[in-house]
């Protein structure tokens, strides 16, 4: 397996996450960066008209990307980590897979959260990457075994 493990991280949660896994499958790591970075008060969802609040309910909102130098073209699978963000992938994670051509490719969602799972992560993130096979992947959080994630990487048949 070829695997690029790219990941959103807005407060470091997804990042620790995504790091474990690239180590357990030899995989690229990729962070995918706003070109805007998020704020504290940008992720307060408790604010209707807090920046992250305003993104999901839009779900046009594209927020925009720091760069596009992700090596997607080099890789058959892709892990595609995020934080949930009201029981979806944040919107710029459609940004990211608009900006790359993913035919072919398989891409296996993996997620932190506070308390929820994947929800419609996974039907919200299928229009932007056609041609893709998109797959729900699992939480990933508190600390998780090497061993543990070989076991379910190879649990997915890839």
């Amino acid at each position: 397996m070829n695997a690029l493990v790219a990941y959103f991280s807005a407060t470091g949660t997804t990042a620790k996450a995504a790091k474990a896994l690239a180590n357990a499958v030899g995989g690229d790591l990729y962070e995918i960066k706003p070109a805007v970075p998020y704020t504290n008060a940008d992720l307060n969802w408790m604010d209707k008209g807090s920046r992250s609040s305003v993104e999901m309910k839009d779900a046009h909102s594209r927020p925009a990307l720091a760069d596009t130098d992700a090596p997607v073209a080099g890789h058959d699978v892709i892990f595609l980590g995020f934080p949930v963000w009201w029981y979806v992938a944040p919107t710029i994670l459609n940004t990211f897979l608009e900006a790359y051509d993913f035919t072919g490719k398989t891409i296996v969602l993996f997620a932190t959260s506070g308390g929820s799972g994947l929800g419609k992560s996974a039907a919200g993130l299928r229009p932007s990457a056609p041609g893709a096979k998109i797959v729900d992947g699992k939480l990933l959080n508190g600390r998780l075994s090497e061993a543990e994630l070989k076991a379910w990487v190879e649990g997915l048949k890839l």
